[in-house]
């Protein structure tokens, strides 16, 4: 989890020219709030990962520590521990990981890469760290070995030949098994890559090696030659001991296992074929599919277990793939969801030279996590508790709640609770290790996750966690077609028509209300009591656009003009039965007309505690052409209004009356005399092609590339670069903002006005101008017009060529309901650069001032408690108290954001976010006890503005977007939270907040804790007596350089980590750093005490010539006189 810099902006520095005041003269209303947020409050950085790791490619168990590690095709590391303990790391190259190894118990971890590089992970620090790596330049990896308590790791190459590396110090051994040395002498080809490597468990000594073509080797390490080879037909995929060491079985490629004898190498001692059809004539069984791993787990009280996958029929088509455990006679084949890619069985023991007792098999697929109970009859699942379901159905959009109210999660687990699954083992999830971070965050957080299917996911995210809470299927509402030949002519979609397109939620009144590509609208309610609803409450509305479709067929008919502005004259549309088709809808000669894209339900529908229907809302067919999909949507309690908008309007619905109250066109929004009223243009309207959730933009219908990158396999109408750069930004427009029908095909548009930016335009438009739409809406009091001195209830609307317009709303006296509510246009407001993303009101104090609501209440309580809840609240008449700046509208486009004093609607801010981007997310989102806008470029920065005077306070350059995905799901939360679905599977978390990234520390999980190895198995008494045990090995001694000399220099580099000691510059690094000090601590004492014993040597040597001389010089004169001498 890396940190970024900030390139930090100094108050008031920028101010002058990009967040200056919009009029001169107006240093008092600058002046007039106190703004407390700082550069100092910000900084960026990630927190975590939720979801399935996007396309695994690997796996691996630590059976003591209990951590399980997954890697994936992308280079990314996944470590999961117990419930909320799991860590994200990702190797620099990107290259797929094809093998992890556990140094069991001393928290590390050995990754082997596509691109030939192995690496060292310290896992005993909170975010991982690279301790070394060794990168192979000659050779290609294909597999690899580490056994249990050995600092020597074995390396097979494609060549077939082994490599020994030492994972202390992380270089290699000078012994080397070569492929034509292993192999049989007169074998005229070449064995194949090593498939399989590992010690026998009773002999370390000896060394099993398979290699792709059928031959398996026995080699003796001591003597470097081979002891036994055995040879069969068909390839291996892999290799497995019995723990006793005096067999091994092999699974091949023509779906057989074969099982030998290690001492009788001419012939398997059996040939299993375990799905193979057996011939009466005693004929070879009919080969299979290959079976591409085995295991062979032995149980102390009963049969081993040899559990597999692949091996099926060939005459299996279509099914599924399989998981098969064999256990004495029996033979059970477990049936998954996915491809299988790897899987692990867990034994109680570490020992391979022991009895394995196993007790779960892991199987991690393409798309999923499960763990299989071995212990239990039928073999059932364990209930997972990792967020591994979000990628369930594609993730379509995502709203992110941070300090809600602290009941909600407790209510929305207490009505999830009910949704479990049932026949889950009983016992505990086996993947226990780790232990839960000290965070100091506490506030309740919520995630909302719309989906392609039409279900919404409600998931806790508190304190870096991420559980579900709740789900709701919104298809439930509708009636399914049960085969192609069902589908309606009138799904404006393909694919996916209950998708989710947007949604609203209210978490003080737990209303819900949803949107999706069928131009539907959906309002839910809370409840706690379950109920059954005879007959949906329907509400059909036409949405007529005011452009004169010179292109569009002839209807035939009279056209059914817009509602008009005034609430008096809106009558409420008649509420079709849903069984029954509107008069005059469809017929084989006319256009379709009155007709919803989706049939709503005839039969009762059973609602269980939660949320629960109460109005559908359909948009319909107008004059054979179809509905234009729901770009904004937003919901006030307090007056019980829903409010939507698309390119052709906006619609009130009272949801309590279930009363269409006003139906406008964009146009009748403008005053006449308003100078952004634009003349209308219409193109065509094309059929709206499948899902329209941008990740069909790209044109792919299948479920696999729905959330691929829209510039892969697809080649662009553009020559230049610049071209191809534009056309993927007006995609992420249309990904963002859900665009309408006819914004299909991005072109360039090389005006550059104050009012112009890059349009969609349809097949057939002349122009090149797309529609306006509406793309949000805010409930507020405010003052509608310059000249009120109370505030009133208003509805604040932004359009996508960048007006912001005022609606009035006159709500009845007293609460009264039998009046419905009125509305009055008040024009233009203000008018910016871009599409409006965002919009808010503050108080003179710069507070944000939220939009009204009513409590949440029991719908199905009492009478008098019910109408007591459905009571409407009268705006409160507050009145200006400094002057005509008595509030801030704070206004963010795509381009630009402005703060316009209210009553007097003046522009007292404005900043240019971006000229050469646009703003893909904008919130206005409370941060140390103040508020800010926060904005996500397309070109990957990432912004903070203080309120209201715009300063600058945070811009770093994170995420160029490289997918529609990222587009559409990043949103921001208070408190300095945001996140964004980085892969179709996984929620990335990351955070703006300079706090958060002090205590991240704190707050993340540990992966290594304190555990006792446990104890070897017992020899027993003759074993010991006689030698019958395991066999131990001096590695060091065998493969250390003093006896099997240096390596190659040119076969591979070894690159040092940045966790690594030189890195980390003497800190304490885990157990392998720790044994890698303390061996060169060792060495160089050893090194003192080889030197001072050869000091003392040479001395003792010196002082034995001496006196030997000496010796000599005392006989030569010893009988000679003086006078000889």
């Amino acid at each position: 989890m890396k940190k970024f810099n900030i390139r930090k902006v100094l108050d008031g520095l920028t101010a002058a020219s990009s967040s200056a005041p919009a009029q001169p003269g107006t240093s008092r209303e600058n002046d007039a709030v106190q703004e407390t947020l700082q550069s100092e409050h910000f900084q960026l950085c990630k927190t975590v990962r939720h979801g399935f790791p996007h396309q695994p490619s690997s796996m691996a168990f630590d059976p003591v520590q209990k951590i399980l590690a997954i890697g994936t095709q992308t280079g990314a590391l996944r470590l999961f521990g117990r419930a909320g303990v799991e860590c994200y790391c990702q190797h620099e190259s990107g290259a797929a990981v094809i093998q992890l190894q556990f140094l069991v118990n001393e928290g590390a971890l050995v990754s082997a890469l596509a691109d030939d590089s192995i690496h060292l992970w310290n896992l005993r620090q909170k975010i991982p760290a690279i301790l070394h790596s060794l990168k192979f330049n000659r050779e290609r990896i294909t597999y690899c070995h580490l056994p249990f308590q050995s600092k020597w790791l074995y390396i097979g190459s494609e060549r077939g030949n082994i490599h020994i590396v030492n994972v202390e110090s992380f270089t290699l051994s000078g012994y080397v098994i070569m492929w034509n040395k292993a192999i049989e002498l007169s074998t005229k080809t070449h064995p194949g890559p090593v498939v399989h490597i590992s010690d026998n468990p009773m002999d370390e000594g000896k060394l099993l090696i398979g290699f792709e073509c059928g031959v398996v080797v026995l080699w003796d390490l001591k003597c470097k030659k081979a002891d036994y080879r055995y040879n069969y037909d068909e390839a291996i995929h892999s290799v497995a001991w019995h723990h006793e060491g005096k067999q091994f079985v092999c699974s091949h490629s023509d779906g057989t296992l074969t099982m030998w004898n290690v001492r009788v190498p001419a012939k398997p001692d059996k040939i299993i074929t375990p799905h193979g059809k057996q011939p009466k004539d005693g004929k070879k069984p009919e080969p299979c599919k290959p079976i591409l791993k085995v295991e062979y787990k032995t149980t102390r009280a009963g049969d081993p277990f040899m559990v597999l996958s692949g091996g099926l029929s060939y005459d299996t088509v279509g099914r599924r793939a399989c998981l098969t455990v064999m256990h004495g006679k029996s033979t059970a084949v477990l049936e998954m969801d996915y491809p299988i890619v790897d899987f692990l069985t867990l034994c109680e023991t570490p020992y391979p030279n022991d009895f394995q007792e196993p007790y779960a098999v892991v199987v991690l697929l393409e798309k999923d996590l499960v763990v299989i109970d071995l212990g239990q009859i039928g073999y059932p699942i364990f209930e997972s508790p990792y967020p591994l379901s979000i990628h369930e159905s594609p993730v379509t959009c995502c709203e992110y709640f941070a300090d809600c109210p602290a009941e909600l999660i407790p209510a929305l687990y207490s009505v999830g609770s009910r949704q479990k699954r049932q026949g889950y083992s009983k016992k505990e999830w086996p993947v226990s290790g780790g232990n839960w971070g000290q965070g100091a965050q506490s506030y309740p957080e919520i995630i909302i996750t719309g989906h392609a299917d039409g279900s919404i996911k409600f998931w806790d995210a508190s304190a870096l966690m991420l559980q579900v809470l709740y789900k709701l299927k919104t298809a439930k509402v509708f009636e399914r077609a049960r085969g192609k030949e069902e589908k309606p002519s009138t799904d404006i979609v393909d694919e996916d028509p209950f998708a989710i397109q947007t949604l609203f939620w209210c978490p003080e009144s737990r209303m819900l209300c949803v949107a999706g590509v069928s131009a539907h609208v959906i309002i839910y309610r809370f409840s706690k009591q379950e109920v059954t609803t005879e007959v949906i409450q329907l509400l059909e509305v036409r949405m007529q656009s005011d452009f004169n479709d010179v292109d569009s067929p002839d209807p035939g008919g009279e056209q059914t003009p817009t509602l008009p502005t005034s609430a008096a004259s809106c009558s409420p549309q008649e509420t079709e039965p849903p069984n029954q088709l509107p008069a005059g809808s469809n017929s084989s000669e006319g256009p379709r007309d009155n007709l919803p894209c989706l049939q709503v339900r005839s039969s009762p529908l059973k609602q269980s505690q939660g949320y629960q229907v109460e109005l559908v809302i359909q948009l319909v067919w107008v004059s054979g052409e179809p509905p234009q999909q729901i770009t904004s949507l937003a919901v006030n309690s307090s007056y019980s209004l829903v409010v939507f908008g698309n390119s052709n309007g906006l619609a009130v619905v009272d949801y309590l009356q279930k009363a269409l109250l006003l139906n406008m066109a964009i146009s009748e929004l403008y005053s006449p005399s308003d100078p952004c009223l634009r003349q209308p243009r219409s193109p065509r309207k094309p059929r709206q092609p499948s899902g329209g959730l941008g990740d069909s933009n790209d044109g792919s219908n299948n479920s696999e590339d729905r959330c691929k990158s829209p510039t892969s396999g697809s080649t662009s109408p553009y020559n230049s670069d610049d071209d191809r750069k534009q056309n993927f930004i007006e995609k992420a427009k249309m990904s963002r903002k859900i665009s309408s029908p006819t914004e299909q095909k991005p072109e360039l548009d090389i005006k550059d006005n104050a009012f112009s930016r890059s349009r969609s335009s349809s097949v057939t438009s002349i122009d090149r101008e797309s529609r306006e739409a509406i793309s949000s809406f805010y409930f507020c009091e405010s003052f509608p017009r310059k000249s009120d001195i109370l505030v009133t209830p208003c509805l604040l609307l932004g359009t996508t060529q960048g007006s912001v317009m005022m609606l009035a709303l006159s709500l009845p006296p007293d609460g009264d309901q039998r009046q419905p509510v009125s509305f009055s246009s008040c024009g233009t407001l203000v008018r910016l650069k871009g599409g409006i993303l965002t919009m808010a009101l503050l108080d003179a104090n710069g507070a944000l001032l939220p939009s009204s609501f009513d409590p949440w209440f029991e719908l199905n309580a009492s009478d008098e408690d019910k109408e007591k809840g459905r009571r409407r609240r009268p705006a409160s008449p507050l009145s200006s108290q400094e002057g005509q700046y008595s509030q801030f509208a704070v206004l963010c486009s795509e381009k630009q954001a402005k703060v316009v004093a209210m009553p007097s609607q003046t522009c007292v801010y404005k900043h240019n976010i971006t000229e050469t981007s646009f703003v893909l997310r904008a919130d206005v989102v409370q941060m140390a006890g103040a508020y800010c806008i926060a904005c996500f470029c397309a070109n990957g920065h990432i912004m903070t503005l203080s309120l209201p005077s715009l300063r600058p306070l945070l811009d770093v350059n994170y995420l160029p977007l490289t997918d529609m995905r990222i587009a559409r799901t990043f949103c921001f939360s208070n408190l300095g939270q945001a996140l964004y679905l980085t892969s179709p599977t996984e929620i990335q978390r990351i955070t703006y907040s300079q706090e958060t990234c002090d205590n991240l520390q704190e707050m993340l999980s540990e992966l290594f804790t304190p555990v006792e190895t446990p104890e070897a198995p017992n020899r027993g008494f003759f074993k010991g007596l006689f030698g019958g045990g395991a066999q131990s090995l001096d590695r060091e001694d065998l493969f250390g350089e003093t006896t099997a000399g240096k390596a190659s220099r040119s076969l591979a580099q070894h690159i040092p980590g940045p966790g690594s000691m030189e890195g980390m510059k003497g800190a304490a690094s885990g157990v392998v750093g720790d044994l890698a000090r303390a061996r060169i601590a060792l060495d160089e004492r050893g090194q003192k005490l080889g030197e001072l014993e050869e000091r003392t040597a040479a001395m003792m040597a010196s002082a034995e010539s001496f006196s030997k001389h000496a010796h000599d010089m005392m006989l030569k004169y010893k009988d000679k006189k003086w006078y000889q001498l």
